[in-house]
């Protein structure tokens, strides 16, 4: 039975195998994740069509592959090799291995065959090396770390010049870890980074910037939390009020809510809103779909699924595309402020970030207030700067009042 790659979304033609989950000679069982194929937008899991073993590997990890090639084979009819069912150690270590056994030292120090080699090379007598690995074993690190130590300075040298500090050996660390390594980007991070710069070489990119008093919010979800996740399930957040702002905001300004197509503009009247999360193999945008139609609780459902779903890669390829607006949530990491980069072909996104009490002047009176900076960078060739500055006070007065946003204000 042959292994094959599936359809893998819309204007999605490959991918790469990121990580086989079985062995040649294991035994699958039907609909058991064999495969892990990773695209540019997410990481797929392929499962066995049948049960039987493993026979066959085509494409091993790091191959790109195409929509329908086969990578692999399941013979139904065979039964795992014994070999493939054995233990790790008992596969990759045969007993008579004397290479990998530790080396006695002088003084009957037991030194590891690296900690060995390299003390040999470098001169040192391992007995003279602090052993910190099991039943005090010198390790490679122990002798790294003796190389590159200060001589101890005598006595009757204390008031001679310190001698030079060992030179770092090239290529490695104190502790023994390569001082530099090459990994292959992810098809994913390629397309960040393609999109990103796409993004910054096409579009008139502007940021602008307010500030917004999140204590009515604040309050609001104090008030309510409790009775809210007791009846819809879910936790009241911060980013429904974000969504709620920004969609009401959207329909007074559709420049911002627009994109450029050739020598035309096009105009959205439905509110497709993309929510930036961090997932397992980077920062992916999924959307959270007719948001003008939803309520609080059902924003809140989706998002938290979302973040739940990307975490483990299971979000999919439809869910990951076509918003019209975006919002990015710095704050969770602790930025104060950022210029967030426009998710193309979309011509405007909004920076969320961190909440901080700050000295404001409230009715003549300094006093602390929960500030938050939020940032709208824009497109300039469709929208104007009086708009996106509009567009974000707006948002502005919405959180600021959030019972208008229920009273549609």
């Amino acid at each position: 039975v042959d292994i094959k790659v599936p359809t893998l979304g819309e204007s999605v033609t490959e991918a790469t195998i990121a990580k086989w989950k079985k062995a040649v000679g294991e035994a699958v069982v039907a609909d058991e994740v064999i495969v892990e194929l990773e695209t540019d937008k997410i990481t797929m899991e392929v499962n066995a069509t049948a049960s039987g073993v493993l026979t066959n590997i085509t494409m091993p990890e790091g191959s790109t592959v195409a929509v329908g090639q086969v990578i692999g084979a399941i013979d139904p009819a065979a039964t795992a090799s014994a070999s493939a069912n054995a233990s790790p150690a008992a596969t990759s270590a045969p007993a008579s291995a004397p290479a990998s056994a530790p080396a006695p030292a002088a003084g009957g120090v037991v030194a590891m065959p690296s900690a060995a080699k390299l003390a040999s090379e470098q001169g040192i007598d391992p007995a003279t090396v602090a052993g910190t690995g099991k039943d005090g074993r010198v390790t490679k690190g122990d002798v790294l770390q003796a190389v590159n130590a200060p001589a101890p300075i005598s006595a009757s040298l204390a008031n001679t010049p310190a001698p030079a500090p060992r030179p770092i050996l090239a290529g490695v660390t104190s502790d023994g870890r390569p001082r530099e390594e090459r990994v292959k980007m992810t098809k994913l991070r390629q397309k960040i980074a393609e999109r990103l710069k796409m993004a910054q070489n096409t579009a008139a990119m502007l940021t602008t910037f307010n500030e917004v008093d999140m204590g009515a919010v604040m309050a609001a979800r104090a008030k309510y939390k409790d009775s809210f996740e007791k009846r819809f399930g879910v936790r009241l957040g911060f980013m429904s009020f974000f969504v709620k702002a920004c969609v009401e905001a959207l329909r007074e300004f559709p420049s911002v809510n627009a994109e450029i197509s050739g020598d035309e503009i096009i105009y959205k009247n439905y509110y497709d809103i993309g929510i930036a999360v961090g997932g397992g193999q980077g920062l992916v945008v999924p959307v959270v779909r007719d948001c003008d139609a939803l309520n609080f609780a059902e924003i809140e459902r989706r998002i938290t699924d979302f973040g739940l779903r990307a975490r483990d890669g299971k979000l999919s390829v439809d869910e990951l595309s076509g918003g019209t607006f975006t919002i990015t949530n710095g704050g969770l990491y602790g930025s104060l402020m950022s210029t967030p980069i426009i998710n193309p072909p979309q011509s405007a996104i909004l920076g969320m970030h961190k909440i901080m009490d700050r000295a404001m002047v409230v009715n003549g009176q300094v006093v602390a207030r929960p500030m938050m900076y939020v940032a709208l960078s824009y497109d300039h060739r469709v929208i104007d700067g009086r708009e996106a500055v509009s567009f974000l006070v707006r948002v502005k007065e919405f959180l600021e009042d959030p019972q208008s946003l229920l009273l549609m204000l």
